[in-house]
């Protein structure tokens, strides 16, 4: 790519985060992402001075970018999670990890409920998606045990969410690893466990509050079709599928690291695993496919979006948007890891939200050089990255926490609202601390 004759301005230059400044605005006034990010790419395309022969050179490109794969990934998983559920493997799971802890407390709900929803969340890599399936088989242990619809929303939330950052093949962990050229066991132990444990730790204490808060406002009612735990028969033909579909995951994922394969790589373990499930759950190849479809299809727009905003942060790129904003960057932190860290956690989790990997991206292309050239640590820049991706949806009420909300068959957005912000406070004393003493640590 480059620029074209009649563009505005000359390379690097800071109006070329304008197109992704028009972008974030559009978001935050509740518009689409496809809109707001072809909106951008029509206003980067006039500033760059871009032509139609351009432009379709750019889309091209993306659709051979590492960005496209991953979306192809995330379809393929959704097609795999369709399968799942109409095999009853996801069934079988959640039902499995449920009575083996022996749920009849309220304490040993709420860890089955973060248990299953992590799981599924991980194995799936769709937060909505992932809770809405075990949704119907949890409800009903939280209602007899009397835990309120928004102490279930705020674990679902959380949970759902470290189930995306823990799973090895989802989109985040996928993208997280790319672009900071971490292995999957270093961004776990440097990066994603401690920011779970901490998140996870601080909703924790938060829905203690909000129990008491809602308790004796707000109930579930049973008997709306709910499917009972207890009604759940597991036949031999599910169990010796779950059990197929782990050991083939297990195997999968075990040789995946051991050989270092790449993120192509997890392309192949979905087709892989569901061709185990489909010969194990003894289904026609017709129907298996169509599963698969169903669930891809359903993913449809999320490719869009994967495609598109890899054109605008391109074009962005093209204009040396991120290189301006890098340097004026590198002028206020200066050689300092700890203001880099910080400032790139503040900017992606209090204001950035779209996609998670689209996100991801635009973190990467704003703060990455300048990490590097402050010598941060890479599993440091990807607790920003992490920060950037899970704590605006905690802070604002974004789609991913009304969605919750409403799998949880909750309405209450203040508490929702105040849990999450407890949690998140969580997280961010964690960042600052680790900011300081994270370089003199690890350098």
């Amino acid at each position: 790519m480059e620029m074209g004759s009649w563009a505005l301005f000359s390379a690097p230059s800071l109006l070329a985060l304008l197109p992704l400044v028009v972008y974030i605005v559009m978001v935050f006034m509740g518009k689409d992402n496809t809109s707001g990010i072809i909106v951008g790419i029509a206003i980067a395309a006039i500033m760059m001075g871009q032509n139609l022969k351009m432009l379709a050179a750019a889309f091209a490109q993306s659709l051979g970018s590492t960005t496209a794969l991953i979306g192809v990934i995330i379809m393929t998983g959704a097609g795999l999670g369709v399968l799942m559920t109409e095999t009853r493997v996801t069934h079988t799971l959640v039902y499995w990890i449920v009575k083996g802890i022996g749920v009849n407390t309220q304490t040993k709900a709420k860890i089955a409920l973060i248990v299953c929803s992590i799981l599924i969340c991980g194995l799936l890599g769709t937060l909505g998606g992932g809770n809405a399936v075990i949704a119907p088989i949890m409800i009903p242990v939280m209602a007899s045990l009397g835990i309120t619809p928004t102490v279930v929303a705020a674990l679902f939330k959380v949970s759902g969410e470290i189930g995306l950052i823990l799973g090895p093949l989802t989109g985040v962990t996928l993208i997280t690893m790319e672009v900071t050229k971490l292995s999957y066991s270093q961004l776990m132990l440097g990066a994603a466990l401690p920011f779970s444990l901490f998140w996870l730790g601080g909703m924790w204490f938060a829905v203690k509050r909000t129990q008491k808060r809602t308790e004796g406002k707000e109930k579930y009612e049973l008997g709306d079709g709910i499917t009972n735990l207890d009604d759940i028969v597991i036949t031999p033909k599910e169990r010796l599928t779950t059990i197929a579909f782990l050991a083939s995951f297990v195997l999968l994922v075990a040789y995946g690291i051991m050989t270092k394969q790449g993120t192509n790589y997890a392309l192949i373990v979905m087709i892989l695993l569901a061709v185990v499930i489909s010969l194990f759950a003894r289904i026609n190849i017709d129907h298996a496919v169509s599963s698969l479809c169903k669930g891809i299809a359903s993913q449809a727009h999320m490719f869009v979006v994967f495609v598109t905003i890899d054109v605008l942060l391109n074009l962005i790129t093209l204009g040396g948007g991120f290189e301006a904003l890098s340097n004026l960057l590198g002028n206020v932190a200066g050689d300092s890891p700890t203001a880099v860290m910080l400032i790139a956690s503040v900017v992606g989790g209090f204001g950035i939200e779209a996609a998670a990997v689209a996100e991801i991206k635009i973190i990467a292309e704003m703060f990455g050089a300048a990490a590097v050239s402050a010598g941060l640590p890479m599993s440091m820049f990807a607790i920003s990255i992490l920060a950037a991706t899970r704590l605006t949806g905690s802070v604002y009420p974004t789609t991913n926490m009304i969605g919750q909300l409403g799998i949880a068959h909750s309405n209450n957005t203040k508490e929702m609202l105040q849990a999450s912000w407890i949690a998140s406070g969580t997280v961010v004393v964690f960042i600052l601390i680790w900011a300081f003493i994270g370089p003199m640590i690890l350098t």
